[in-house]
């Protein structure tokens, strides 16, 4: 499936925030790094937390400040909102292209969105040593993403690659 082929205005972050999450939202922008910013974070994403916005803020803060352990548990859960919204199955390991289909008739964006979060699991499982569960992640993403749109190949290549080098290295020093 061509995951450029589409017209739409209409993407994930769209969704219109109430006036005190997204003040919330800069306010944590603004005292970035600092405990404050995630209490505010965490605040937002309490006020309402399958908005997409919010989770994809929390998860950048996690991820930026190098807590990837957090920054997979918002993707997880990202994954299970916007997969709900399109009626994905709630594992992300029986998604199949009949899927991916129809949720492109309900939303392109959310797909390519839903596909993004799905490759930046797999990125941080691979980076916290959970390989088995990432190159999964990515191999499930190049199974949908036909024409490699979202860049999952790169990775899952490189992962590949690693283990390979990695095994031959063990073998020669046996």
């Amino acid at each position: 499936m061509d995951l450029l082929d589409f017209e739409q205005t209409e993407l994930y972050f769209d969704e219109p925030l109430s006036a005190e999450v997204a003040q919330l939202l800069q306010e944590a922008a603004n005292s970035y790094g600092s405990e404050e910013a995630e209490s505010k974070l965490l605040l937002a994403n309490f006020m309402a937390p399958r908005q997409l916005t919010v989770l994809v803020a929390l998860y950048r803060y996690y991820y930026y400040q190098h807590r990837l352990e957090d920054a997979l548990l918002v993707a997880e859960c990202t994954l299970a909102v916007a997969g709900r919204r399109l009626e994905f199955p709630y594992n992300w390991m029986h998604l199949r292209i009949a899927n991916v289909s129809s949720g492109v008739m309900q939303s392109m964006g959310l797909v390519r969105f839903y596909l993004m979060v799905l490759k930046a699991a797999g990125y941080v499982n691979l980076r916290l040593g959970n390989y088995a569960e990432g190159q999964a992640m990515l191999e499930k993403l190049v199974e949908l993403d036909s024409h490699d749109r979202i860049g999952g190949k790169a990775l899952l290549e490189l992962i590949r690659t690693e283990l390979a080098a990695s095994y031959e290295s063990l073998e020669r020093s046996a």
